[in-house]
């Protein structure tokens, strides 16, 4: 895992919401860039639990991305109704990609 992005997710846990401030925001998007791909299965599930309550001008996104670049599925089974918006987002594209099934 890089040391600076992804170790650096990690550390800060969740992605702020768009009501931080833009210094905040600016060193957020950085972090998924520094990160090296494809991540291994440990990391992308470590990274799964870095979503936070919206997209973060656009940072899940690249973050979604990133944990699907790990060899294995993250989420094995479907997220309860009140888990958060990116990971039913996330479930619903593993079960879209073939390999999961939502039942």
């Amino acid at each position: 895992m890089d040391e600076t992005g992804a170790t650096g997710l990690l550390a800060d846990v969740t992605l702020p919401d768009q009501s931080a401030d833009e210094e905040e925001i600016d060193r957020r998007v950085a972090q998924p860039a520094a990160v090296t791909e494809p991540v291994t299965g440990a990391e992308a599930r470590a990274l799964a639990t870095c979503f936070g309550s919206d997209d973060c001008y656009g940072v899940a996104w690249t973050l979604l991305h990133l944990v699907e670049t790990g060899p294995n599925l993250v989420l094995a089974a479907e997220p309860a109704p009140d888990s958060g918006e990116w990971h039913h987002r996330l479930w619903g594209r593993i079960v879209n990609s073939g390999p999961a099934s939502s039942a």
